[in-house]
């Protein structure tokens, strides 16, 4: 969270050197609004040059780049410009950081507040411009799970700023991809911005999925979470592409003392070995579900110098999500990358014959329809767990 002011350009060269060698072909970078928005009305020009830098060596070595506006949230906590705080939006799950601090009090709602919505849009349309043709730009990324940051009030300012925020991009580079970094909440509860209205605005849909946050997944390592979620966000949105944006485990040390549950983590850490199976039977399985792609959270572990401060004082298990330990050394899971890498996609399927609802009906009641109906797919693809039609759809 902290790699912008203190921008390192030998260091983000050897670090996509090592991702580049793996196998990867891609990497998803973020945007930190305060860094790069210093004032409602200001972009900083150094930082749009760094992103260019980064760019730069994206292309290099052939890696495409999704970078991330607005972040926002990270980790477990909310980055949020000084500027950009003092309204009713809060969830108390979240502290917010702002100016290397915690803040207190709520946020103003990008989605109604007018001045912090034209400052979006500056910030949107500065960046693609500084971008616009490179080789290396992939696609846009509206947002991090903006909805742990705020929530729109009404679908009607949801859409709102989702076209605010695409033509602003498509304006200063016609031929940007887009989309927005949606996350399991948004289909276990309607917050007004889910897939049908991001299909509505954007090139392809973006999913991120942990079975460690699910209490209703067969444990941490189950992969079929995911390719149900996938299969979920593409049925909801109109049938666009979904690119499975994150995935990935926290995992134990081989050295040193375990990690044990910090108060209030939501899963254990699972053994490397672990987590290595788990990556390899996920990407085949979300090869298979049709997805455009899958990106595993996250390149590195984290130094242990920054665990005292936010958000790894609390959410201990963050520390830890890296395909890379902190000394630099490989975990097993980037020898399944390396063996993955090069697959070729599967056409999605065309039909969900499990789903036995419509989209309206499901969004009438999505907690526990999106439980339902997991129940009914684990049913469809491993006969025997349970049957399609599940007693008065009740299982929750």
């Amino acid at each position: 969270m902290g790699w912008w002011p203190r921008f390192d350009r030998g260091e983000v060269a050897a670090d996509f050197e090592q991702i580049a060698a793996s196998g990867l072909d891609s990497v998803r970078v973020f945007l930190t609004w305060e860094d790069f928005q210093p004032s409602p009305d200001t972009v900083d020009r150094g930082m749009l040059g760094r992103l260019v830098a980064v760019a730069d060596l994206a292309a290099e070595l052939g890696l495409a780049l999704i970078p991330t506006l607005f972040t926002g949230h990270m980790s477990g906590v909310n980055w949020i410009p000084a500027w950009a705080l003092g309204g009713p939006a809060a969830d108390d799950r979240f502290r917010v950081i702002s100016r290397g601090a915690i803040a207190e009090g709520g946020l103003r709602n990008w989605y109604s507040d007018p001045a912090l919505a034209a400052a979006q849009a500056l910030l949107a349309a500065e960046a693609a411009a500084a971008l616009a043709g490179h080789e290396a730009l992939w696609a846009w990324d509206l947002g991090n799970e903006n909805s742990n940051c705020v929530i729109p009030a009404t679908t009607a300012s949801a859409r709102a700023w989702l076209a605010r925020l695409t033509s602003a991009i498509r304006d200063a580079d016609e031929s940007a991809l887009l989309t927005v970094g949606l996350h399991m909440e948004d289909l276990e509860e309607n917050r007004r911005l889910g897939p049908r209205e991001v299909s509505a605005s954007c090139d392809f849909l973006s999913m991120h999925g942990y079975p460690i946050y699910a209490p209703w997944a067969d444990g941490p390592t189950d992969e079929q979470l995911l390719t149900f979620l996938a299969r979920i966000t593409r049925w909801l949105g109109a049938g666009r592409d979904v690119l499975f944006s994150e995935f990935g485990l926290p995992t134990l040390r081989r050295a040193g003392p375990s990690e044990r549950r910090a108060e209030g983590d939501p899963t254990l850490l699972v053994d490397e070995d672990a987590a290595a199976a788990y990556t390899a039977r996920a990407l085949e399985a979300l090869r298979r579900a049709g997805c455009l792609g899958a990106m595993l959270w996250c390149y590195s572990d984290y130094s242990p110098a920054l665990w005292e401060s936010p958000p790894l004082d609390r959410a201990r298990h963050e520390r830890t999500f890296g395909l890379w330990r902190v000394d630099g050394s490989a975990k097993p899971s980037v020898a399944v990358v390396e063996a993955f890498a090069g697959a070729e996609r599967c056409a999605g399927a065309n039909t969900e014959p499990w789903i036995d609802i419509a989209p309206d009906e499901f969004w009438r009641d999505p907690s526990r329809q999106l439980r339902r109906l997991y129940r009914c797919y684990q049913g469809a693809v491993s006969p025997g767990i349970c049957p399609a039609q599940l007693e008065a759809r009740g299982v929750g």
